[in-house]
């Protein structure tokens, strides 16, 4: 016997990857995502001008499950590329862009950054691109999975960048925080 492992352990060991990496990436962008309201139920969002060719709420859920899992199964098949180079740069870029977008919807519906949105997706998208191309050089099919993150993110820059257009005054439309005061 020539070989260290076997084809189903191998692919077992995958498996203990991406069982731990995609719910992570999920559940870790669940949290960003709730740490303010967000889409219909933030009162500053839908006060906000959008163009009429902003999807419906409900598939900004279902998009970011997708990607994230998507990003996490990428994650786990890089993570499982023991010994091969580069794969420290791939890890510590894909925490990098991770980290960044995480901060977006914060940034977004909590503190009402509207212009500052558009260069935050600006350099999400620099970094995922990045992320992209250290894992096509590792393993090419955890780079094709980050390709509809890719779009995803062209598609939310311009999004972003229409509703800045549209709301110059979009920092002070509404307050940036909640109240504690009870109103009677």
């Amino acid at each position: 016997m020539r070989e260290l492992a076997s084809r189903g352990q191998l692919r077992l060991a995958f498996l203990r990857w991406a069982i731990v990496t995609v719910p992570a990436c999920v559940l870790l962008g669940a949290f960003a995502g709730r740490l303010y309201p967000t889409g219909d139920d933030n009162p500053w969002y839908l006060a906000l001008a959008k163009p009429e060719w902003q999807p419906p709420g409900w598939a900004f859920g279902a998009a970011w499950t997708t990607l994230y899992t998507l990003m996490g199964l990428a994650l786990a098949i890089i993570l499982h590329a023991r010994g091969a180079r580069g794969r420290g740069v791939a890890i510590g870029l894909f925490v990098a862009q991770f980290l960044v977008n995480l901060a977006w919807s914060p940034l977004f519906f909590g503190l009402h950054l509207v212009s500052f949105a558009v260069i935050h997706i600006a350099v999400i998208l620099a970094l995922a691109l990045a992320t992209t191309f250290a894992f096509g050089r590792i393993r090419p099919l955890a780079a094709w999975l980050l390709v509809p993150y890719l779009g995803w993110l062209c598609f939310a820059g311009l999004l972003a960048w229409e509703i800045d257009r549209l709301n110059p005054d979009g920092e002070t439309l509404a307050p940036a925080g909640t109240t504690t005061q009870i109103e009677l």
